[in-house]
């Protein structure tokens, strides 16, 4: 990754300055205000500095997959200035505010920095203050060895300065419960990238990195080889909120996206929870199909070959009774002619190591999406990376509240990468 900042007397032009120079593909990590400095900073005028980034050469594969979507954000970055009678006043404060976020981390970890760097500078001067007792023969000896010495303290210096910046950024991804192995992982990439100057270049890597380590989200959408009706199973233990969130994305995909659906239950243990999905249901004219023999379904399903979805809800499953999966594989089974689609339904408020476990015990169903709800309830989102890099299966929606249909989206990796580095109210904050 190359990372470089441009200073211009307004920001369009230190933006075009970046487009030219790392060319269309190129990602406005952060734009600030730099004030002179200096005997003559009265004479001299306030600069804008834009720091942007884009993939080295030898990441050519990556860069085109997501060259139409970066070339779409920074381009429409240029229209906003160029022409800023299309830009509403939402978007502004949306954009000022990120901006802001963004910077006053970095702000706030360079003083940190600075603070202790100055500490070591005194500390240096106290060690060089006691060392001049010595007597002249020893200070002509001393003075050919000064020049070595001095660069020998240059160098442990810019040593400290990287070594104390790492330190803070793992410090704050494992506040942000992401687990020490993985921030580590994070860290030692970008390191040995060797493109690593200031803070700002290691927080603006650490960034990027996890956006892409968060990798692309898979969203509720046909494929072309799918066959109609498309059958998703939303499945997770007990208590995560899988019934809402049916409820939530069901509202979406008939609404927004003018779809066909059904909703067929299996959950006939948890008590009142058809009801609940038959409330929901009710509201938005949707059919609903209560299983409770798997064999009677052959009946039931040629009443929906026209539909777009047949939505299941499972029953919730403790990750520590292995028995109950029998009954899910069978509903498996019973689909078997269809497209199928599963999504792994989470809460960002269990612990990582329950978090591992449940994963692990349904990794037996195959190829799933994860939903993580809840995320109103907790303000450490760390465990969102460690189980997308553990499982390796795609991210797809966070859900942060009780609101039907509102209260869930599409996860955006931006959003929680800001996060978990300390930026940004997050999701269910009213950002």
């Amino acid at each position: 990754m190359i990372i470089k900042k441009f200073q211009a007397a307004t920001e369009t032009e230190a933006i075009m300055l970046a487009k030219n120079d790392l060319g269309k593909d190129a990602i406005v990590m952060n734009i600030k205000t730099v004030k002179p400095k200096g005997l003559f900073k009265a004479f001299r005028k306030t600069q804008v500095e834009v720091t942007a980034a884009v993939d080295e050469v030898n990441n050519k594969e990556k860069t085109e997959e997501k060259a139409s979507k970066t070339s779409s954000q920074f381009n429409a970055k240029i229209d906003e200035k160029l022409h800023p009678e299309l830009k509403t006043k939402s978007d502004e404060s949306k954009e000022s505010k990120e901006a802001k976020e963004l910077e006053e981390k970095l702000n706030s970890l360079a003083m940190l920095l600075e603070q202790q760097i100055e500490s070591q500078k005194n500390e240096n001067k106290q060690k060089s203050s006691s060392s001049q007792k010595k007597t002249s023969q020893d200070k002509k000896v001393e003075s050919k060895e000064g020049v070595s010495e001095k660069k020998e303290d240059d160098a442990e210096g810019k040593t400290s300065l990287k070594n104390k910046s790492i330190d803070l950024i793992i410090e704050q991804l494992t506040n942000n419960e992401v687990s020490f192995s993985y921030a580590k992982q994070v860290i030692d990439e970008i390191t040995n990238s060797g493109t690593i100057r200031t803070l700002d270049d290691m927080l603006a890597c650490v960034y990027q990195k996890i956006i892409l380590k968060l990798g692309q989200t898979k969203p509720i959408r046909f494929d072309k080889d799918d066959k109609k009706p498309k059958a998703i199973f939303f499945v997770g233990p007990t208590g995560v909120g899988k019934t809402t969130t049916i409820a939530k994305l069901s509202s979406k995909l008939i609404l927004e996206e003018k779809k066909k659906i059904a909703i067929f239950t299996s959950d006939t243990y948890r008590i009142a929870a058809v009801e609940q999905i038959k409330t929901y249901a009710n509201i938005l004219s949707i059919p609903v199909e209560v299983v409770y023999e798997v064999k009677d379904l052959d009946e039931v399903f040629p009443k929906y070959k026209d539909y777009d979805y047949i939505l299941v809800d499972t029953a919730g499953r403790s990750h520590k009774n292995k028995e109950q999966f029998q009954d899910l594989k069978k509903l498996y089974e019973a689909f078997e002619g269809y497209s199928q689609l599963t999504y792994l339904v989470l809460s960002a408020t269990t612990k990582y190591k329950d978090l591992k476990k449940i994963t692990s015990l349904y990794s037996d169903i195959g190829e799933y999406s994860l939903i993580f709800t809840k995320l109103d309830e907790t303000d450490a989102i760390g465990n969102i990376l460690n189980i997308k890099l553990d499982t390796g299966m795609s991210l797809s929606y966070v859900s942060y509240g009780q609101n039907v249909p509102d209260d869930i989206e599409v996860m955006n990796p931006q959003v929680i990468a800001k996060q978990v580095l300390g930026g940004g109210d997050g999701y269910g904050s009213g950002r």
